[in-house]
């Protein structure tokens, strides 16, 4: 099914634009929120994605994130600087560096969670319940059909 024609498509309609600018206005949105922690949307992305144990090492990091590897390691290296994670190399395999959170890392992740849960309750005030989780749901089936090696998105 074609849903745009080259005629009819534009920022307002276009899923890319609309995704860009949402994500910048949350971002602008929880960094400020963030600021009084010490630490920006992107980094608390990264304690989140440790905390929820998606990732354990940076290259688990840069994939979860899709951020270049050399600035993932930045981020991991601020985030250590802070005392926020810790690194410990892996037992049976030496080239393994694991990533923790320490008990201030995971304090830090749970206030600004809690700070993120509010900004977005306050985002969603109008929505009906089941809006949201339409939405929700619509996203991750777009997720899943970009992130698909099938995708006619990747080749296009």
């Amino acid at each position: 099914m074609d849903f745009y024609t080259k005629a009819d498509f534009g920022p307002d309609c276009s899923l890319g634009f609309q995704a860009r600018r949402i994500h910048q206005s949350v971002q602008a949105g929880l960094d400020s929120l963030f600021a009084k922690e010490g630490l920006s949307v992107t980094q608390w992305s990264v304690l989140v994605s440790i905390w929820f144990g998606r990732a354990s090492t940076c290259a688990d990091l840069s994939r979860d994130l899709a951020h270049d590897k050399g600035a993932t390691t930045r981020l991991v290296d601020t985030l250590e600087q802070q005392g926020w994670v810790t690194r410990t190399r892996a037992t049976d395999d030496r080239r393994v560096v694991n990533l923790m959170l320490t008990a201030e890392g995971s304090a830090v992740t749970e206030r600004c969670r809690d700070l993120a849960v509010d900004y977005w309750n306050g985002a969603l005030v109008d929505w009906d319940r089941s809006e949201v989780e339409t939405l929700i749901m619509m996203m991750q089936k777009l997720r899943v059909t970009l992130e698909s090696p099938s995708s006619t998105a990747r080749g296009a």
